[in-house]
């Protein structure tokens, strides 16, 4: 079976709000690092210790903040913010322009997925990924399939 999308469109900001909340999540080991030098304070009291562990996580939030900003405004991932429809099989994911234009996406190149409450959020590396909202299947049973395929490809447990 496969499962064919709606036509959608990527919104950049909704891209750059989600991915880089989701990297605050997954990188949440910066703040313990960010409190253990601001901790140095304590053992040798200078107040450079978190003047300067906080100008460094406020250069680490920008650099990423500007990572996927850029994302958004770089010609080779401007097709991801086309609007798009997409064809999703066992086999891969299909991006299509058009009936005749289309790029597939293997499996392999997926790293990781996550159900969220608005959607499926496919993330293909740290600043790329596809989000998939739930209103853009047809019906239950193709969510039901994603679902089932994302669970023998392992992606979801």
């Amino acid at each position: 079976m496969i499962i064919r999308t709606k036509k959608f469109q990527m919104n950049k900001s909704q891209y750059i709000k989600k991915g880089f909340f989701n990297l605050l999540i997954e990188q949440w080991w910066v703040f313990i690092i960010y409190l253990g030098v601001c901790g140095m304070h304590y053992f040798i009291p200078s107040l450079w210790w978190i003047i300067g562990g906080s100008i460094a996580l406020f250069l680490y939030l920008i650099f990423w903040l500007i990572q996927f900003f850029g994302v958004t405004q770089v010609e080779q991932s401007s097709y991801m913010f086309e609007r798009l429809s997409y064809e999703i099989s066992s086999n891969q994911l299909m991006m299509k322009i058009n009936n005749k234009q289309g790029m597939p996406i293997k499996w392999e190149s997926i790293k990781k997925v996550k159900i969220q409450s608005d959607g499926f959020l496919f993330k293909l590396n740290i600043v790329q990924f596809i989000i998939f909202p739930f209103r853009v299947f047809n019906n239950e049973n193709e969510i039901r399939f994603l679902k089932s395929i994302l669970n023998r490809k392992g992606y979801v447990k």
